[in-house]
């Protein structure tokens, strides 16, 4: 969870260009708002605690990269991110969640990325003490089938095979803890959401059971690991770096926020709208909710809100919260290039992963240019006549285009090339190629 808050606005964008293509406003806007962080944590205190975050609003169409551009972003810096659409929420006082869960749900995401750091930290005591725990338990294992043998002998030799790796799948008997009862979330009236752990409440009543179970070697150290990882982190230490963390470089992506927006001609109460618009504006603008690792502060949070608008606009929201979002970017619709750029450039494009997937099966793909531009034609297309999907519809046209290839598949040696040319577009792609065709003739 290395922190990257360094990062100049050119470089952000230059990172994000290596995922999504195109949308350079919207890139642009967000490696702004994190330098800003940067340039906030090098100020004196009494300075820092004037400025917070210009929140942003991403306006476009589904499958544009609006998501995409908030999750890449947060993982470039390792920030705690959370992803919420606001359909979900409901005013305070109904049943159902309400808005201060997003900012528990970011507290979570931050406690595991702090506690998996803590862990990595203390992995090697970790090791050794599982080491010691795993070559007794694999003594007495060899002991019961060769009496004779002394033990040292065994042990000497245990070690040896234990840290080459040919003890994985040999079968032993050792202790370890019961599973915890996992968490009870309980949503209720009057907008209150508690988690009860029941694991944590009997834990403190009373001591934690082991039970005796049989695991191979590698089960075992993966287990053990883990428990030893646990009782070597301070819990209480993990919790305040996580709820620092959690203020401090938080991101909260709410999506669908245009579903929320007033488009008038109601007369009561809308519940999952303008109420929902109000519980939300005391978060964006600054608060302090109660979680169950401790208070947490939302002012220095950056909240990036999204939606396609095509119902309501940006100036449906209530005055309040749009005030809240000075920030606005407008994404583009994909172009027949974007589509291309998409199938060639990133690092993890369509055309890659499937690629990779079928190498498995020993079949080769190999794309012809010509092809995937056809494709990229055909996805723009479909995306003006039909429902704009944005870069989903690529994941439907290839799926399409390479179903018969994925069905017949085999693991036979020796690899088998399959060329996707204009031909194998044709003949693949006729049915929608037809109707593409047809359309030109509709007026």
């Amino acid at each position: 969870m290395e922190q990257k808050d360094s990062l100049t606005p050119k470089e952000i964008v230059e990172q994000l260009d290596r995922f999504i293509i195109g949308q350079s406003a919207a890139k642009r806007a967000v490696a702004v708002a994190l330098r800003n962080r940067y340039r906030r944590n090098q100020l004196e205190p009494a300075i820092r605690d004037e400025i917070t975050p210009k929140n942003i609003i991403l306006k476009g169409p589904t499958g544009v990269g609006k998501t995409e551009i908030a999750r890449r972003l947060a993982r470039l810096v390792g920030a705690p991110f959370v992803k919420v659409e606001a359909t979900k929420y409901t005013e305070v006082g109904y049943v159902g969640r309400d808005v201060e869960s997003m900012i528990r749900d970011l507290v979570e995401v931050a406690v595991r990325m702090v506690k998996e750091k803590k862990q990595e930290e203390v992995k090697q005591k970790a090791e050794a003490m599982v080491e010691k725990k795993i070559i007794a338990a694999v003594v007495e294992a060899k002991k019961k089938k060769a009496p004779d043998v002394p033990s040292d002998l065994l042990q000497q030799q245990s070690i040896e095979e234990y840290r080459t790796g040919k003890l994985d799948k040999f079968t032993i008997e050792i202790e370890v803890a019961d599973a915890p009862a996992p968490a009870m979330h309980m949503p209720m009236g009057a907008g209150m959401e508690i988690g009860i752990d029941i694991g944590n409440i009997f834990g403190s009543i009373m001591p934690k059971r082991a039970r005796r179970r049989t695991l191979t070697v590698e089960q075992a150290r993966e287990q053990l690991i883990g428990e030893e990882s646990d009782r070597l982190v301070d819990k209480d230490a993990v919790n305040a770096e996580a709820i620092n963390l959690a203020e401090q470089n938080g991101i909260v992506f709410i999506d669908e926020i245009d579903k929320i927006g007033s488009v008038g001609g109601g007369s009561g109460p809308e519940v999952s709208r303008e109420g929902v618009q109000r519980d939300i504006l005391p978060i964006v603008e600054g608060c302090t909710v109660q979680t169950k690792y401790g208070a947490i502060k939302t002012d220095y949070i950056l909240f990036i809100a999204a939606g396609a608008f095509h119902i309501s606009r940006i100036q449906d929201l209530i005055p309040e919260l749009q005030g809240r979002f000075p920030i606005r970017v407008e994404l583009n619709s994909l172009s027949k290039d974007d589509f291309y750029k998409i199938l060639t450039v990133p690092e993890n494009a369509l055309t890659k992963q499937y690629t990779d997937l079928l190498r498995v099966d020993n079949v080769n793909l190999v794309f012809e240019d010509e092809a995937l531009k056809m494709v990229a034609d055909l996805a723009e297309q479909e995306n003006e006549t039909a429902e704009n999907l944005g870069a989903r519809r690529l994941h439907n046209i290839i799926e399409v285009l390479l179903e018969d290839v994925s069905f017949n598949a085999t693991n036979k040696k020796p690899m088998k090339d399959v060329k996707i040319d204009q031909k194998f577009v044709k003949d693949n792609m006729a049915n929608l190629l037809k109707k593409t065709d047809l359309r030109k003739y509709v007026l």
